[in-house]
């Protein structure tokens, strides 16, 4: 390892750690302590920029055992963590930091960022990471005997039910619209995972639930993104919410999971997915729809990515809407806040398929019918490679753990998502 670099990096992470003790809580610092404290992060962060950009395959090898251990996202940092504390944060900062409020937090986070850039910047560490990711969770595996044996499942977040051969996912976040946090991420992928292990399942169908909030009681929303309230509260976390979300049920409804029941022609097991959007789907839940491959929507229903207005980076959405839009049209709903009701003209090239609300139920089983034939899963493996290759996703994916881990604590996000908790 580069002995000048790591020397003066370890002296600067001691300096930050210093000035973190001595001065008053984040919330209570003068302008000259943030200043100080600014400068002496900056400086850290560049000295762990520079060594990760030499040494990230090394700093892998050795959290996985030469990639003979796998360690999902969370897993790593935390290894990373015991390994190489002036890497990456301890358990004992983030516990400092956690039940904060955003604003109040040390942001930590960044220099996780700055870590997982590297590893999914690196052609080989990046692609063990992500091919790690694609394994079912423990906890999946643990609910997979009732799940075959029942058929369903219900969490605090989603319904999964099968019925003759198609797994229906219903989100259920009746209180908040759908609005994702990290239970409900953590459910979604287990439910993922159920319905891609389960060899009775052939199609996906996902769809929001019946709401009781006052202004859409009655009614089904399929998502209303990523939940501010939490975010304001400190619960939204880069790895275990934007990360995970990311790299692990998306990247799983994309690319399959990895099983070792697979078949021998291919590592992954894959299903199709369907989506029906009721009422809106936005921020996250557009974002999911462009991982799907059949989406219908009521005719009522709207899409819309308010990445600017949250201050946020819309997870992979900048990654593939262009693809489905094209350039002009992403920047619209991305960088100006464009709505795209189901009923316009472009929103056809997100939809494939707009009824009246009345007709969804009959809208998706004739989707169902049309993605069960043996060739399909065949030939969306094949339009995924083009449409998407991995080591693109990955190189996205890297940039992305950083520019998010630094939005996180932009002053104007944490201003958005105080003014809204307000609100709320």
């Amino acid at each position: 390892m580069s002995i000048p670099v790591w020397s003066s990096l370890q002296a600067a992470a001691a300096h930050v750690d210093k000035l973190v003790a001595a001065q008053p809580e984040p919330g209570q610092r003068l302008p000259g302590e943030r200043a100080e404290l600014a400068a002496a992060k900056d400086t850290a962060r560049a000295l762990r920029t520079r060594f990760l950009d030499t040494h990230a395959d090394a700093v892998y090898d050795r959290l996985t055992d030469g990639g003979t251990k796998r360690l999902r996202i969370a897993e790593l940092v935390e290894a990373a963590a015991a390994e190489y504390p002036v890497l990456v944060p301890t358990a004992e900062q983030l516990a400092a930091d956690r039940g904060r409020r955003q604003a109040d937090k040390e942001g930590y986070e960044i220099d996780q960022g700055i870590f997982l850039r590297a590893v999914l910047g690196s052609p080989r560490a990046g692609t063990h990471l992500l091919d790690t990711m694609l394994q079912p969770t423990p906890r999946a595996l643990q609910l997979l005997p009732d799940f075959l044996r029942t058929g369903v499942l219900t969490t605090r977040s989603v319904h999964l039910e099968r019925r003759d051969g198609t797994a229906h996912l219903t989100m259920h976040r009746d209180d908040c619209l759908n609005a994702e946090d990290e239970q409900q991420v953590d459910d979604m992928e287990t439910a993922v995972d159920l319905a891609l292990l389960d060899p009775q399942v052939k199609v996906g169908v996902l769809r929001g639930g019946t709401m009781t909030h006052p202004r859409y009681r009655g009614r089904r929303v399929f998502s209303a993104g990523i939940n501010l309230k939490s975010l304001h509260n400190g619960d939204i976390s880069l790895v275990g919410f934007l990360l995970l979300r990311e790299l692990g049920y998306i990247h799983k409804l994309v690319r399959g999971i990895r099983t070792k029941d697979a078949p021998w022609h291919s590592p992954t097991v894959e299903k199709p997915w369907i989506a029906a959007v009721e009422t809106f789907a936005i921020g996250g839940g557009t974002q999911l729809l462009l991982a799907f491959d059949h989406v219908l929507a009521a005719s009522d229903a709207y899409l819309s990515l308010p990445a600017a207005r949250e201050g946020i980076v819309p997870g992979a959405g900048n990654f593939r809407l262009g693809r489905h839009t094209g350039p002009r049209i992403s920047r619209q709903v991305i960088l100006q806040g464009r709505r795209i009701r189901a009923t316009e003209p472009d929103a056809r090239l997100l939809i494939d398929e707009v009824v009246e609300p009345e007709d969804i139920d009959t809208a998706v089983a004739r989707a169902v019918d049309r993605l069960s034939g043996p060739a399909v899963v065949p030939n969306r493996k094949m339009l995924n490679l083009a449409e998407e290759p991995v080591d693109e996703f990955r190189r996205y994916m890297a940039e992305f753990a950083l520019q998010q881990a630094l939005r996180l604590y932009g002053e104007d996000v944490i201003g958005k998502v105080g003014r809204f908790a307000e609100k709320a």
